[in-house]
């Protein structure tokens, strides 16, 4: 009689992390490239209307290629949320044409970065020169995602990362805006606790969106890895390449990320409302994972901590 309460016991905690996970799911953003606006036909049957869909600047892109697909992406009924990269603004001009066609388009979120590239290509060297230069109160942009990194970044100290976090929340809160902030994905499932434990203690109190690589090969994700600089656990993967699915402290699925998250304790303060999923693997395979978990079409394998698709 033991056993069978214990199997039932198991039966009920495997359900109510399954409605969580769907819960949460339903709630995630993914992105897209200009490349890929032939495929927002195939995505809208895919994602439900109002998802958030990022567009990604990609090096090879323009920022009118980016204003174009997202406005693309609006029509077809997504929150489009185009990519300003302050390193890749041309001038001034440029990026106020750009926001000007945005919001005429009905586009009113973006997410704002500073991009890698080692010199800006115009005037804009980091995401507070864009917030200083008047750009977006001007063309009516009221909500703005900017950048976490729970694995560090490659070229800015953690303190001067704290501190750049609480220069943009007071931006958005003296101008009335919403903020939120979307993370690097990476490979350490531990990082983006210890990071979120530490928000209150710099009195960061936006809402934050987890960023996880939806399924892809792992070559593909260090590829990425390490053009995004992720931290500590590239390294490990690196170093670890012949065993790293025994390696504890990895995820390198986004089934392993949700089931981590999902056991994360945070502070009440900290506000953890949605994945956000980078479509390294092409966004209608990205797109098709996320639809199928948001329908609770899988199962819960605890034994190695991994979500089963049933279709």
């Amino acid at each position: 009689m033991a056993q069978q309460g214990q199997v039932m016991s198991a039966e009920v905690v495997n359900e109510d992390l399954k409605a969580r996970i769907k819960r949460f799911v339903r709630g995630a953003s993914t992105e897209i490239t200009p490349f890929d606006e032939k495929r927002l036909p195939t995505l809208v049957s895919r994602l439900p209307a109002g998802t958030a869909v990022y567009v990604a600047h990609t090096p090879s892109g323009s920022l009118s290629d980016v204003v174009h697909t997202a406005l693309a992406a609006q029509n077809a009924g997504f929150i489009a949320t185009p990519h300003i990269v302050a390193r890749r603004i041309p001038n001034a001009l440029a990026l106020r044409r750009a926001l000007a066609q945005l919001r005429g388009g009905g586009v009113e979120q973006i997410l704002l970065i500073a991009g890698d590239a080692p010199r800006p290509n115009g005037e804009f060297a980091s995401t507070q020169d864009v917030l200083d230069s008047g750009a977006l109160e001007e063309a009516g942009i009221t909500r703005i995602g900017v950048a976490g990194h729970p694995e560090g970044h490659k070229a800015v100290g953690p303190m001067l990362l704290w501190e750049a976090l609480q220069a943009k929340q007071s931006f958005a809160e003296r101008n009335g805006m919403q903020m939120h902030i979307v993370t690097q994905f990476g490979f350490n499932a531990n990082a983006v606790s210890d990071w979120g434990s530490q928000l209150p203690r710099h009195q960061i109190h936006l809402p934050v969106r987890v960023g996880i690589a939806g399924p892809a090969p792992l070559s593909k994700l260090i590829h990425f890895a390490m053009q995004c600089g992720i931290g500590v656990s590239l390294r490990t993967v690196m170093r670890n390449l012949s065993g790293v699915g025994s390696i504890a402290e990895l995820a390198i699925s986004p089934d392993q990320h949700l089931l981590r998250l999902m056991a994360m304790v945070m502070p009440p303060a900290v506000r953890i409302v949605a994945p956000h999923f980078f479509a390294f693997g092409g966004c209608l395979e990205t797109a098709s994972w996320i639809e199928q978990i948001a329908a609770g079409d899988f199962d819960i394998d605890a034994e190695v901590g991994r979500l089963r698709l049933q279709r």
